[in-house]
């Protein structure tokens, strides 16, 4: 083991009963301060869309430039940010990333309070916001494993994605609400001191993770090589990113449009589509909670085809909401789909993400996450591109329809793999 592994041998031990996280402090502490981020990025992330289709009057084409431009980071740098996070300390790196939020999200209300907010501030915010993201992401999924034992890297994902679910109840509903008294940018207010106080709590983090010294690095380009041979090679790994990957694409083409759908097409307004968010996050946190419960019923490996079937089918319901005679059905169907859509969203992530964090070994936690997350969130912006563009040439309802049947498709490489009718899923590294 080299000097750069960050388990010790009790954190490879997954034999052991998983004791409750509760009880340790280090968790409690970095799970605080991810509750409070998730609640403020809620609010960010209906003020985005309310404030560019209300405010500032977007197209379709201009709402989906604004969703590629958040996205772009992934595409761009996700494959470096990678190798240096392996080589970096991963909280400090969470740290830093947070402090370049705050930063650029308070810069929305002091635009708009001056009068000079433009859509293309909103583009530059989205942007820095994503590439930070990115950043803190790769770091946040590889340091798990780093702050938990291995046994309890499931129950700890599980808990982290339960609360983060709860914050897209409370934050919608509360964004919306909001909305009625104030302005969208205010919002943005919010998500700004969400990402301060997670650094703080960051802050107050501890672990025991040492940087890998540096004779034992190699040039960059080898690194992220290493990383992606690992995903393209590993059995259940390179089923689970073209599934996701496939996946993402449809449903981002879906997806971008329901700002437009919602608040345009339907006139339900900000209400509505807090409304729609904070229900649709109820399902996702039952999903959360359920998973583990789940899992132990069907199957570690079954779980993770059946839940992104559920999903798919449950986003049938976008398009053909558009059919439905009165405003108020097509709201409680656009409800519905969300909460089943989030059901098994949240059930399938928890699962895959647990299985990577177990297959993977400790040196290459951030090259395979960041590998992954350069193919399934890199190929969004495009799709959120692709969405706008579609949209204004064939219309809003049959670009959903070409999200939702494709969404559908990509569900194959998990349905029709070694995953369906596996118990559990491996602890030890396969096809490294």
């Amino acid at each position: 083991m080299n000097a750069g592994t960050t388990r010790n041998a009790a954190q490879t031990d997954t034999t052991r009963p998983a004791a409750s996280l509760w009880r340790d402090r280090n968790f409690i502490t970095f799970w605080s301060g991810q509750a409070v981020s998730q609640l403020g990025a809620q609010l960010g992330q209906l003020a985005f869309p309310v404030l560019a289709v209300t405010l500032l009057g977007a197209s379709e084409f201009e709402v989906g430039a604004l969703n590629a431009a958040g996205l772009a980071a992934f595409l761009l740098i996700g494959l470096p940010a990678g190798a240096w996070v392996d080589r970096w300390l991963k909280r400090r790196t969470m740290i830093v990333a947070d402090l370049v939020r705050t930063a650029a999200m308070a810069t929305v209300p002091i635009l708009w309070w001056a009068g000079l907010l433009q859509i293309w501030h909103l583009y530059a915010v989205a942007a820095v916001v994503g590439a930070a993201t990115v950043f803190f992401d790769v770091s946040y999924q590889s340091y798990v494993p780093v702050l938990v034992d291995a046994v309890k890297v499931s129950q700890a994902n599980s808990k982290l994605e339960a609360t983060s679910q709860i914050a897209r109840i409370g934050g919608p509903a509360a964004g919306g609400g909001l909305l009625a008294i104030v302005s969208a940018p205010v919002l943005f207010v919010g998500e700004a001191a969400g990402y301060l106080l997670s650094a703080i709590f960051l802050l107050r983090t501890r672990d025991a993770e040492l940087p890998v010294p540096a004779k034992d690095r190699q040039p960059l380009a080898s690194e992220i090589k290493e990383g992606l041979v690992f995903v393209v090679r590993h059995p259940l790994i390179s089923r689970i990113v073209a599934c996701t990957g496939g996946v993402n694409f449809f449903t981002t083409l879906a997806s971008t449009l329901i700002p437009v759908l919602v608040l345009r097409e339907l006139e339900l307004g900000p209400e509505g589509m807090g409304l729609i968010m904070s229900v649709g996050a109820v399902g996702g946190l039952i999903g959360a909670v359920a998973a583990p419960k789940i899992a132990a019923w069907i199957g570690e490996g079954t779980v993770i085809p059946v839940a992104s079937m559920i999903s798919a089918l449950f986003l049938l319901l976008v398009p053909l909401c558009v059919l439905a005679p009165e405003r108020w059905m097509s709201l409680v169907m656009l409800v519905f789909s969300e909460f089943g859509f989030a059901f098994g969203v949240l059930v399938y992530n928890i699962m895959q993400l647990s299985m990577r964090q177990r297959v993977c070994p400790p040196r290459l936690l951030g090259r395979m996450n960041a590998s992954i997350r350069f193919v399934v969130w890199g190929v969004m912006p495009i799709a959120a591109l692709a969405s706008g563009l579609l949209a204004e040439n064939i219309g809003l309802v049959p670009t959903l329809w070409i999200g939702v049947g494709g969404s559908m498709v990509f569900v194959a490489p998990v349905l029709f793999s070694p995953l369906r009718g596996m118990r559990r899923l491996p602890d030890a590294v396969q096809g490294a």
